[in-house]
C-alpha cells in the first residue's frame, strides 16, 4: 500500500503536549550594572577615615549612578566599619534602580529572586511546566532554584530545557483513590 500526500500527517507533538514554558529572561531586569568599590575610599589601602569619607560623600557626584544597579563591595581585604555602607546608601538610593551589598553576581542573584518573587504562578497551577534553559542574558542558577521551589507545590511536572529536549525534574505522584 502506498502513501499519498494526503495521508502523511505531520502531527507536532510539543503543541499538543500541554507543556507550558516559563522563560526566566522574561524577568530579567535591563540596565547598567555597576559595582562600588570601597578600596577607592581607603586611606593606603588600610583603613576608611571617617572624616574623609564624609568629606567625599558630601562632594562626589552622585549623578554617575543614576538608574543605575549598583554592588557594593571592597577588594581590599580589610574591615569596613557597618556605618560606611550606611552612608554610602544615603548617596546611592535616591538615583540608583538598586543597590545590594556584594559583587555582580550576588546583585543578579538578587535582582532575579525579587522578579521571581512577583511573578504571578497561577498559570501554572497543575500544569507540565518547561523552565526554559536556554536565553541570551545569563540567567544565575539561583533563579533556577528559586522557581523551582516555588512550582513544586502548584506544578504538575517540572522539567528544564526546551519543550522538544527536557530533563524531568519533579512530577506530582499519582493519588490512587481506593473504595474501602
Amino acid at each position: 500500500m502506498e502513501n499519498t500526500l494526503e495521508d502523511l500527517v505531520i502531527e507536532n507533538k510539543v503543541a499538543n503536549s500541554g507543556l507550558i514554558t516559563l522563560d526566566l529572561e522574561d524577568v530579567y531586569h535591563e540596565g547598567e550594572r555597576i559595582v562600588y568599590d570601597l578600596k577607592q575610599n581607603l586611606f593606603l589601602n588600610l583603613i576608611l577615615k571617617e572624616k574623609d569619607f564624609r568629606d567625599f560623600l558630601k562632594l562626589n557626584d552622585w549623578s554617575v549612578y543614576k538608574d543605575k544597579y549598583v554592588a557594593i563591595t571592597c577588594s581590599e581585604d580589610v574591615l569596613i566599619p557597618t556605618w560606611a555602607y550606611m552612608l554610602l546608601a544615603t548617596k546611592l538610593q535616591p538615583v540608583a534602580k538598586k543597590i545590594v551589598f556584594g559583587n555582580l553576581e550576588n546583585l543578579e542573584n538578587e535582582l532575579f529572586n525579587e522578579a521571581i518573587q512577583k511573578m504571578d504562578l497561577s498559570i501554572y497551577k497543575n500544569a507540565k511546566v518547561v523552565v526554559k534553559g536556554c536565553s541570551t542574558v545569563a540567567v544565575p542558577p539561583s533563579a533556577y532554584l528559586k522557581i523551582t521551589t516555588l512550582l513544586l507545590p502548584i506544578a504538575q511536572s517540572i522539567m528544564f530545557g526546551e519543550p522538544c529536549s527536557t530533563v524531568p525534574v519533579f512530577k506530582k505522584a499519582k493519588v490512587i483513590e481506593t473504595n474501602c
